[in-house]
């Protein structure tokens, strides 16, 4: 298969022809359709965030379909954990101290295929493109899990104006709360598209 690999910080993604990847128990595999680019894909790129081995496969925004099905998935950052730790067995997986993550400790979604733990893939309606869905798989999930966290709150703040927050925004916006967000000093274009959304 084609992959776009990540071999050192500071460098570009190479493109690659590499080993068809194999579903082992528990896993399935998957026909790339769409992969985000996240904040956290960037990080490794810049060295920011160190990464267990090279050359790796970085991307955690997956769609695609469950090979040789019509199956449609989602795969998310969280890649495996151990579902026996007092976090994962209180529903917070992603504090897992054994927790592997897709495209950091798992190759990720920058490929034609990936492999991934079934219990982490999300079945996706067909009324979400794969591009838009994309997002919704990092960003969304983050920000639809901070949400809900605030429960009936009226009134919001939002600390950053980025890929979550313009989601939470919209989202809170339309349940009729007020959401205030706060960006960096001088970055209009932040304060601008949180006002388009219905921020204060």
């Amino acid at each position: 298969m084609r992959a776009m690999l990540f071999d050192a910080p500071g460098l570009p993604l190479r493109e690659a022809s590499v080993a068809d990847p194999e579903a082992g128990p528990g896993q399935l595999l998957i026909e790339v359709h769409a992969c985000g680019v996240c904040r956290t894909d960037l990080h490794i790129v810049d060295g920011e965030l160190d990464v267990p081995r090279t050359p790796l496969v970085i991307g955690h925004q997956i769609v695609g379909t469950v090979s040789g099905t019509d199956r449609r998935v989602g795969v998310p950052w969280l890649g495996w954990t151990c579902g026996r730790c007092a976090y994962c067995l209180s529903g917070r997986e992603n504090l897992c101290d054994s927790a592997r993550f897709t495209g950091r400790d798992i190759d990720g979604g920058y490929a034609e295929l990936a492999v991934a733990d079934e219990r982490y893939c999300f079945d996706l309606p067909d009324y979400y493109p794969d591009l838009q869905a994309s997002p919704l798989l990092c960003a969304g999930l983050i920000g639809y899990r901070a949400l809900r966290m605030t429960g009936d709150a009226e009134r919001l703040g939002l600390y950053g104006f980025g890929a979550a927050a313009h989601i939470v925004c919209q989202v809170a916006v339309a349940e009729g709360r007020r959401v205030f967000a706060f960006s960096r000093a001088g970055d209009r274009d932040a304060q601008a598209l949180a006002r388009r959304l219905g921020a204060e």
